[in-house]
């Protein structure tokens, strides 16, 4: 029998405080709602998805905001490292029960180059890279790393942006005309000023990610492996688990628990990874990026997990014990792109979930997803292929 003063955190929190409004905040929204407790959103788009669940609160309501929860989380890891840290400040003076993940993680996160230089003094594998400031660096990098490379913002983009690959050295002033200013500031998708990162070209069989959970006592709970595919880096869809991958499951497990350990986290964390060979042609992953919150490609999750990424998350922000992250039906989660299907066409699939995240329709916007999962397995490639036809955005979902 559970001791009834095993998790006293939770004995105290009725409301959450979720940094940003997306769809993120809805579906932790959703998650919060049976354990008991609701949810509040600190977001400057009153009408965000979120506010379907909770008062909004713009960030000029911040202290309101702050005084309003009893403990706090984010679903956007671009949020202002400053503004966690006054968050975390107050929280601390008025009795709170803290922010989770720590500020720590957001401001790795949100550095390109800080993250891979942490991965490599944690022993975990990336891709070569080097800071570049100016074009003569980039130069340099281009010989030193070889072409092709990859140069991106270290700080801001997503979703593919703030991205150029080169491929000869001609490209180099295009890439810094279209890049170069993030350094000196004059690049309005990066919040300051800071180097761009260079990295290595690595050819790459496929794209994985492994999501966990870490509990505030240090439990960490994992999902299966998951194969990714994007367009135009975005997520279009997300096979769980990856067909083939159990051989490279427990160096995943090992390298996402160490991350945690390490950054002191608590919550949900992604790390994404590529599935490359070494030089014995033995298959073997790098990790490429972490995300400090609830990822896209654990939406499968809701449904197709014993415990879904949404709900562990909540249990670990309150105190709670960690759910049971085992694969309860292999699926398929496809990302709804720019334009709403027709729900009926999409339900008359036997083994479809819809969610829609009530937003407005804009080309290749994320604005909903829908995870198959067919009674029977056998059936998931002819459900797929009968969910693409229906799909008026079938972009990213030819393989």
């Amino acid at each position: 029998m559970t001791n009834a003063n095993a998790y006293p955190a939770s004995q105290s929190i009725r409301t959450i405080g979720i940094l940003g409004g997306g769809q993120l905040g809805m579906m932790l929204a959703e998650a919060a709602l049976p354990l008991g407790y609701r949810c509040i959103f600190l977001e400057d788009t009153p009408d965000c998805p979120a506010s379907l669940y909770g008062k909004v609160y713009s960030t000029q309501q911040l202290d309101d905001f702050i005084s309003a929860a009893d403990v706090f989380t984010l679903e956007f890891e671009n949020t202002p490292v400053e503004t966690v840290e006054h968050l975390t400040k107050l929280s601390n003076e008025g009795n709170k029960q803290g922010m989770f993940p720590p500020v720590q993680a957001l401001a790795v996160a949100q550095d390109r180059l800080k993250e891979k230089a942490l991965f490599n003094e944690l022993d975990i594998a990336t891709v070569p890279f080097l800071a570049v400031s100016s074009k003569d660096e980039l130069k340099d990098a281009c010989a030193q790393l070889g072409l092709p490379l990859v140069l991106k913002t270290s700080r801001g983009g997503y979703d593919g942006k703030g991205q150029f690959v080169l491929k000869s050295t001609s490209d180099i002033d295009a890439a810094w005309a279209d890049l170069g200013g993030a350094v000196t500031g004059d690049n309005d998708l990066v919040p300051h000023p800071a180097p761009l990162i260079a990295e290595g070209f690595i050819h790459f069989s496929r794209e994985v990610s492994i999501i966990a959970g870490r509990a505030q006592d240090g439990t960490v709970r994992c999902y299966d492996l998951v194969e990714n595919h994007h367009h135009h880096g975005i997520l279009a869809k997300t096979q769980a688990p990856a067909v083939g991958a159990s051989h490279l499951l427990a160096t995943a497990k090992d390298a996402i628990s160490t991350l945690m350990a390490h950054l002191d986290y608590v919550g949900i964390m992604a790390l994404e990874l590529f599935v490359s060979k070494d030089d014995d042609g033995k298959e073997t992953i790098l990790a490429n990026e972490i995300a400090p919150r609830v990822h896209n490609s654990g939406h499968w999750s809701i449904e197709g997990a014993v415990t879904s990424q949404f709900e562990n998350h909540i249990r670990a922000v309150v105190g709670l014990p960690l759910g049971d992250t085992d694969n309860v039906h292999p699926s398929v989660m496809i990302n709804i792109l720019g334009q709403y299907p027709n729900v009926a066409d999409t339900l008359a699939i036997d083994g479809t979930h819809y969610h829609s995240y009530h937003k407005e329709e804009r080309a290749d916007r994320k604005i909903g997803h829908i995870t198959l999962m067919p009674p029977d397995v056998a059936d998931l490639d002819k459900a797929l292929s009968a969910l693409v036809k229906v799909l008026p955005n079938k972009v990213g979902l030819d393989k």
